[in-house]
Parts: structure tokens; C-alpha cells; sequence
């Protein structure tokens, strides 16, 4: 029974190997032809963008969008409507098949691709720590990056004083993942690291998990710090986050349906109301 046992556990273990090898042997390269190394201003546009992961099924559709540098763009829509595609052709994680997407006037592919992954932020909504301290998950290890510019950036987001009150404050050494904080205290410190950074070019996919009131507010209060004077685009799951944003997209089944800010989109009593109305009815409940 012992030996059987075992035997099972190895095929098992060989069958996840065969996965693993699989993507070891992946030769998926994105194409480094670029040759502009420049900060950028933050202009954005989305020309007839057509995408799709397999070469078949469309994911994004004929997208057409322009946000000015400074300006915050909200996408909404379903699960699977195309929001998180749009964070990885923005970044070239993938390239579209057509159309073309371009930052201040130039096509994305035209800069070297480490230049324009470091002038764009991304935060994520599964945020990704690791073991070590807070002041380290924040500056990545950056020699570059002071402490007073990680205390200095903690200020502007409302964090500091949670993080003061952890102990050995900064030098608090944070478990693999995050595990020993809540999930607005891993947001906040992801919020601190982008500040830090500095990007352009902001990308933020908002986090789907509840959260208590007050963390809730501090978010809310570190996201309208962190996309002041900088373009931002943020993937917006809760859409009392953002009524203030210049620009919202709705996206249903990869095309754009709605293009507006939150009152006119309302008005319009089309998609958006729906999505709108939807989440105010639960929270109500």
C-alpha cells in the first residue's frame, strides 16, 4: 500500500514536471527592435487595436481611445470583457496583431522595451510581497531609493503611521506574500512603491477583496495621491472609486460600448448605469 502510494505521488509529480518543462521550453520572446531610451510625457493612444491571446478568438476589438498626460482613465465591464489585456499590451507582455498603440506620438514598439516598462507603474491586484522588511518590499532592494523617500512617499499616502506602528516599523520583516498583513495594508505599501518609483505612467488594477471601512478609506485616499498629476489608467472593479476620473471606458466582450465621465455615462441609463446600480443594490443589501 506504502509502495502504491508512493508510485502515485511520482506520477503525479511527473505529470506537473512535464508543465513545468513545457514552459521551460517556451521560445515566446517579444521582439527588443526599439531604440527610444526617453521619459516619458504621458500621452496615450489606442488606434484600432484588434488582439487576441491564440491568434484566433478576438479579446480586444477595433479599440479606439486617447487619454493626455495627467488624466485618469477608468475601464470597466464584466470579467472577461478585455480590462486586464489592456495592462498587457500597454506594457508589450503581449503584441496586438493590428492596429497600433503609441505614448506621446510614437508607436509603443519603437522604444526599447525596458525603457518603457520602467516609465510605466504597474500595481496589480494581487500584490506581490516577499520576505524581507517593509522598507525592502518597497524599494526593491534600489540602492538609489532612500529611507527618507520611502518615509516621504508613506506621508503623502496616509501609511506612515500604520507602519510606525508595526514592529521594528520599517525594518518589520513581512512573510512571504504578505501573509502576516491585511489586504489593504499590502495595497497601501504597493501604492508607496510605485510613488517611490516615480512612473509616468500609472496602472493600476484595483483589488476585487473586501476590505474594512477605514483600510477602505485609506486606499481610497492613497489612490487619489498616487494618480494626481500623472496619466493613470485603473481597472476599476468598485465603481464608487472612480467618479472623479477624467475618462471611463466600458468594455463588453472586447469592443468599447461607453466612453464618458460618470455623469454622463449615467445619463445615457446604458451599460454603465447597469454595472452602477448593480453594485449599489448589493451594498445596500
Amino acid at each position: 500500500r506504502m509502495l502504491a502510494d508512493k508510485f502515485n505521488t511520482l506520477q503525479m509529480g511527473m505529470v506537473a514536471s512535464e508543465r513545468v518543462f513545457a514552459i521551460i521550453d517556451r521560445n515566446d520572446r517579444i521582439p527588443d527592435t526599439g531604440t527610444i531610451n526617453t521619459r516619458f510625457k504621458g500621452n496615450i493612444a489606442f488606434k484600432q487595436v484588434w488582439f487576441a491571446y491564440n491568434d484566433k478568438d478576438w479579446v480586444l476589438r477595433d479599440v479606439n481611445f486617447e487619454l493626455q498626460a495627467g488624466q485618469t482613465l477608468a475601464i470597466v465591464g464584466a470579467t472577461g470583457a478585455g480590462k486586464s489585456s489592456v495592462i498587457n499590451i500597454l506594457n508589450r507582455f503581449y503584441d496586438i496583431q493590428q492596429g497600433s498603440i503609441e505614448i506621446d506620438g510614437k508607436d509603443i514598439r519603437q522604444y526599447e522595451l525596458s525603457a518603457l516598462r520602467n516609465n510605466i507603474g504597474l500595481v496589480l491586484q494581487d500584490v506581490f510581497l516577499f520576505s524581507g522588511t517593509v522598507y525592502e518590499n518597497i524599494t526593491l532592494r534600489n540602492p538609489d531609493i532612500t529611507m527618507q523617500q520611502v518615509v516621504n512617499a508613506a506621508k503623502l499616502m496616509g501609511a506612515h503611521e500604520f507602519i510606525e506602528k508595526l514592529p521594528n516599523g520599517y525594518y518589520y520583516n513581512v512573510m512571504e506574500r504578505g501573509a502576516t498583513l491585511s489586504m489593504g495594508q499590502r495595497q497601501l505599501i504597493s501604492f508607496i512603491r510605485a510613488l517611490v518609483f516615480d512612473p509616468h505612467i500609472l496602472i493600476l488594477d484595483e483589488a476585487t477583496s473586501s476590505i474594512d471601512t477605514e483600510t477602505e478609506q485609506m486606499v481610497q485616499y492613497a489612490m487619489e495621491k498616487l494618480v494626481q498629476n500623472r496619466t493613470s489608467i485603473i481597472i476599476a472593479h468598485r465603481l464608487s472609486t472612480i467618479q472623479h476620473a477624467h475618462k471611463i471606458i466600458v468594455l463588453d466582450k472586447g469592443q468599447i460600448a461607453e466612453t464618458g465621465n460618470h455623469e454622463s455615462l449615467l445619463a445615457v441609463n446604458g451599460l454603465y448605469k447597469k454595472l452602477y446600480d448593480t453594485q449599489f443594490a448589493a451594498l445596500a443589501e
